[in-house]
């Protein structure tokens, strides 16, 4: 997918769509606030906005352009086509139609469609596809429709900084949305964009390490990254050390490690010990909305580096490169636990099991253990997999574990578990987390839970529970502290929500919905998600907050939410270094006056 018919494509296409530019909408050249001078002037639902420019506006780069950008860009600039394109007898895109059947790719799409890695190596999609509205899913019947939906119109496969630099100046002087993508590893929909140009950074694969970073900051062992590593790669380079080393990972191997993972927090198996994985950064290199590379740690840009440690993705610069602290590898153990209907029939006694284990929270994490866990999607089902007891034996696991399996023989719950132990932290990562899929389509949401609200809400915190199950949800559930291993001077030092220092568990919610459903149950969901499933978190556990890259974006007052009291510092950060509003994603600082119009396409400001 990524030459061959689509590269061919490109410029016919372009000229296509030039051909059929006429304006349908008046110019705007000043917007109050924002410095580009070409805007499409919309009115949606009664109220005014300036837009960005989209194929078939006035302001659509011309095809000389276009051929201009290709050629600063190496070739590398495609037309694109949406991952299911070759199952179907044509694809009809807002750039042209063209004949897309092939059914040696529709059957290696297809295959692929539900692995992250495979989707990860396309250029543009997106793992969970509700954002990209679902108009072009893999097909035994190639008649059918195949649109572009929400996905890109136009992709860079950037090779070099060099490209990554044409792209955002591109982006900047023509006004287009623009989005950043590496591995599509996304929830919120922020690797996808009706109309928008992306570039794609995943052949950063660059990785190399010191025993003796001497920079800003500290000195000390460190991993340097590319923009393109993911976990697992950066995780490998380190366990070949002698000694083997770790770095702070999501639970999921696939994730890249440079770049919104960072910039939302970044959350793992590690964080009771060294907090996210935006409080061991200790430099980024990036390139700024105005296509400057710059340096970023705690003496350059110093304000642009701290926002960068989880002040948001996509809001300030796009990173090439970053570099982390290791950390020594350790020997460690980790429990499965398992209860289902199979093992327990009686919905009072399941409820009254999961109480008994989440009262545990607070318990497991003063212990320094990590809990990934579910409650759902089938009912009557809790699916612990794993508790990880990092530098313990499993004696020591199971010590801090048995009061709670002492709880549940006492109700008469039946249980299923397994345990083992592990040489090192790597080898327990690569066995005892589950693999995870990519396709389906669904409204991700979420809340955490403070120490406090254990302590004092328990019961309401059940109940809910059951709540999110009524309304057709489930939850994924994350037992850790960030305020437990990190000492406190170092808190303030990353963009993270203060509250967040004081948590016990992070849950993320799901609404399962198609990304095609009519308008109107699209819109029952979001209300289902943000008001039934999510408000009845939020009632429980007043002393919780939300993680940007694992929640509902359009909860209300979200930037109290994402970032508490370190929001108005992230919006003059925001306003320094992208003052034309180059860069955008959903509920990051500075984008209250940005609204999706027009069913979710047209990426504008309300005047």
């Amino acid at each position: 997918m990524k030459g061959g018919i689509v590269g061919v494509l490109c410029s016919a296409l372009l000229l296509a769509v030039e051909a059929a530019c006429a304006p349908n909408s008046d110019a705007i050249t000043k917007v109050p606030g924002f410095k580009p001078n070409k805007w499409v002037a919309r009115t949606w639902e009664g109220n005014n906005y300036a837009c960005k420019c989209h194929p078939g506006d006035y302001c659509w780069p011309k095809q000389n352009h276009w051929d201009n950008l290709n050629r600063t860009v190496g070739g590398n600039l495609r037309v694109n086509l949406p991952p299911g394109a070759p199952c179907y007898n044509t694809f009809q895109g807002p750039l042209g139609t063209v004949n897309t059947y092939d059914a040696a790719k529709c059957a290696a799409v297809t295959a692929g469609f539900p692995n992250e890695q495979f989707q990860i190596e396309l250029p543009t999609a997106g793992l969970w596809t509700y954002f990209t509205n679902d108009t072009c899913r893999p097909t035994a019947d190639p008649t059918g429709s195949c649109t572009l939906g929400y996905y890109p119109v136009l992709y860079i496969t950037a090779k070099t900084v060099a490209h990554i630099q044409a792209g955002i100046n591109f982006a900047r002087n023509n006004n287009l949305r623009l989005v950043i993508r590496n591995t599509g590893h996304d929830f919120l929909g922020r690797s996808v964009g009706w109309g928008s140009l992306v570039i794609n950074t995943h052949s950063f694969k660059s990785i190399s390490t010191t025993n003796k970073w001497n920079g800003p900051g500290y000195n000390g062992p460190a991993i340097t990254v590319g923009a393109g590593v993911q976990a697992f790669e950066a995780l490998a380079r380190l366990n070949s050390l002698s000694p083997p080393r770790i770095m702070v990972t999501g639970e999921c191997a696939t994730v890249g490690v440079a770049g919104g993972l960072v910039q939302g927090g970044g959350h793992g198996p590690l964080t009771n010990f060294y907090g996210f994985l935006a409080d061991t950064a200790v430099q980024f290199k990036v390139i700024t909305a105005d296509g400057k590379i710059q340096t970023a740690n705690a003496n350059t840009n110093s304000d642009l580096f701290w926002a960068l440690k989880g002040g948001g993705p996509a809001a300030f610069a796009v990173i090439t490169e970053a570099t982390y602290k290791t950390f020594a590898d350790t020997p460690s153990a980790g429990i499965n636990l398992d209860i289902n209907p199979a093992t327990n029939s009686d919905p009072a006694l399941y409820w009254e099991a999961v109480r008994k284990f989440h009262s545990y929270s607070t318990h497991f994490v003063d212990n320094g253990l990590y809990v990934y866990y579910e409650i759902g999607p089938v009912p009557n089902t809790l699916h612990v997999h794993p508790i990880v007891g990092v530098n313990k034996t499993l004696a020591q696991l199971q010590a801090v574990v048995q009061p709670l399996f002492d709880d549940l023989d006492a109700l008469g719950v039946g249980y299923t578990t397994s345990s083992e132990t592990y040489g090192t932290f790597y080898d327990l990562y690569n066995a005892m987390f589950e693999i995870e899929m990519a396709g389906n389509s669904a409204l991700t949401g979420g809340w955490t839970i403070g120490r406090q609200d254990v302590i004092n809400n328990h019961t309401a915190i059940i109940d809910a529970f059951q709540t999110v199950m009524n309304a057709g949800s489930f939850i994924v559930g994350h037992m850790w502290s960030a305020g437990h291993g990190l000492p406190q001077s170092e808190w303030a030092k990353s963009a993270i929500n203060p509250r967040f220092r004081n948590v016990v568990d992070k849950l993320i919610t799901i609404v399962p919905v198609s990304g095609d459903a009519p308008l109107a149950a699209k819109a029952e969901a979001q209300n289902r998600l943000t008001n039934v499933v999510d408000g009845s978190l939020r009632a429980a556990a007043p002393n919780g907050a939300s993680y940007i890259n694992e929640a509902d974006p359009f909860q209300p007052d979200w930037q109290n939410a994402f970032w508490g009291t370190n929001y108005q510092r992230l919006l003059q950060i925001r306003r320094k270094y992208d003052p034309e509003g180059v860069f955008y994603a959903v509920s990051t600082p500075g984008t209250e006056r940005w609204e999706q119009i027009e069913t979710g396409t047209r990426l504008c400001v309300k005047l």
